[in-house]
């Protein structure tokens, strides 16, 4: 005869015992003890940039940063390389990935359900434990059911994943910002190549009807007995140089026309197609203030960068989560008969419900390396994102020190090149009425012409510095996704 305190002391002890079994058992399992990492992203004030990027109550550039230069076409180009670019579709395709990832991750936080049907027709064979009306006969069975299934995610894995995947989302938006910023700078660099060349194809075909000038000019001396064949043929020679040099920058022209038409996502034809740019000069360069502590959310590939960093904190913590039990609970309903006639009786229900749970004791390592290889990830993305940052700092800072060299350079340039100009036409009336030599004239058309190239392709380079610029700024792209997670360190 049992005890009538014996249940009582039996549910008093069954707590603390099964607490005592469950401490020894997880005690047992695999454990991430010794796994970390010490790595953390770098802010804008752990780098010196206060004389490389100084304050100077600038703007940053908008959206529309390429309407300083008055160019209708280049915004126009700009527009028509955003709605068909190859490049642009891949970053779009990328971003419609990860969206569709976060979808399925999403997916398993909530409970399945799904509904089955399965017929079978099978003999069961007359020599094993089989019912004897059944024994040697055919028999139909139907089964039909509906079937539900839920992840307890008591560690929160399943959340984690989520977070993850959306974290990716962002990442790939801001990567798509990216494609969309690169490509845009990349047409107006290149459309100010155009503009360049332009140029210097006006200064060579000037050039060249100076030295038909002196040809005629030289002739004419020539044929008085003032000039000898030497003074005719090196005319002569000039002259092709710098029809030579026509035919080389139309070339270029050419060249450069066709990568414009590869920018747009369209044939070389479409190249052929644009007309001469007409650039202006374009804004009064000042950076803003504020500005290392305000790039890391104007800068899309900082932006994305910091996404991915936040997807691996993410990661780390579904991977601490799988050494933990993981529950999942399932439930079914249905109807399940040999027959047809049976099937759809009350007498064919049938139902089950229970809960599975999973703990891993001994894996080989699998988990602790599933782990390592996460805390790798991690270092990789925070290694990536301070590398991106002094990049993108580094960047802002090159091209203002370039945009600043060169217009220290442009007025001693301008001056050089308006005395070189006013000798090269002293220089041809003096050889016009014989008071100078044709070696005087050449050398100062030489001396011209290198101070007119000079001119241009500082004042070309200084526009390609400031399309630079507004590319190193993040050209008006600002972040408004979700706040991303503190990421400054993970143990």
């Amino acid at each position: 005869m049992t005890h009538p305190t014996a249940p009582r002391l039996a549910r008093r002890f069954a707590g603390p015992l099964l607490s005592a079994l469950l401490a020894a058992v997880l005690s047992a399992c695999a454990n991430f003890a010794g796994i970390h990492s010490d790595k953390r992203i770098a802010g804008p004030t752990d780098y010196a940039t206060t004389q490389s990027i100084p304050a100077e109550q600038g703007h940053w550039p908008s959206a529309d940063w390429a309407d300083q230069f008055g160019d209708a076409q280049l915004k126009a180009l700009i527009a028509e390389a955003l709605q068909g670019s190859p490049s642009l579709e891949k970053a779009r395709a990328r971003v419609a990935s990860a969206v569709a990832f976060s979808e399925g991750a999403n997916a398993n936080t909530l409970p399945q359900v799904g509904a089955g049907y399965s017929f079978n027709r099978q003999r069961y064979t007359e020599n094993a434990m089989v019912p004897p009306q059944f024994a040697g006969t055919w028999q139909s069975e139907n089964k039909a059911f509906i079937n539900a299934s839920y992840d307890l995610d008591l560690w929160g894995k399943n959340r984690e994943a989520l977070k993850s995947a959306v974290s990716g989302v962002h990442a790939s938006e801001a990567e798509a910002e990216q494609v969309k910023l690169t490509l845009s700078t990349a047409i107006a660099r290149a459309y100010n190549e155009l503009a360049r060349l332009y140029t210097l194809l006006d200064i060579s075909r000037d050039e060249v009807r100076q030295r038909r000038e002196v040809l005629r000019v030289t002739n004419g001396r020539v044929t008085m007995g003032l000039e000898t064949e030497v003074e005719k043929r090196t005319a002569e020679a000039n002259l092709a140089a710098s029809e030579v040099a026509v035919a080389a920058l139309e070339g270029s022209i050419q060249r450069t026309r066709y990568q414009l038409g590869a920018l747009l996502g369209q044939g070389p034809d479409r190249g052929l197609a644009i007309a001469r740019p007409s650039l202006g000069a374009g804004d009064e360069v000042r950076l803003p203030d504020n500005l290392p502590a305000d790039l890391v959310s104007r800068r899309p590939d900082i932006v994305a960068s910091r996404w991915r960093v936040d997807a691996t904190l993410h990661d780390i913590k579904v991977a601490k989560a799988e050494f933990y039990p993981d529950i999942n609970l399932t439930a079914m309903i249905g109807l399940d008969a040999l027959g047809w006639g049976r099937f759809l009786r009350a007498a064919s229900r049938t139902a089950s419900a229970g809960a599975a749970i999973h703990l891993p004791i001994f894996d080989g390592g699998a988990l602790r390396a599933q782990l390592k290889g996460r805390y790798a990830d991690f270092d990789f993305a925070v290694a990536n994102y301070n590398e991106t940052l002094v990049n993108a700092l580094t960047d802002v800072a090159t091209q203002l020190s370039d945009i600043r060299a060169v217009d220290a350079q442009i007025d001693n340039a301008v001056r050089a090149d308006t005395a070189a100009q006013r000798a090269l036409t002293l220089a041809l009336a003096q050889y016009k009425a014989g008071l100078t030599t044709q070696l005087t004239v050449l050398n100062a058309q030489t001396n011209a012409l290198a101070s007119r190239q000079v001119v241009a392709n500082l004042r070309m380079n200084r526009r390609d510095r400031q399309i630079a610029l507004a590319g190193a700024l993040g050209g008006g792209f600002t972040d408004t996704s979700d706040s991303i997670t503190n990421a400054a360190q993970v143990r």
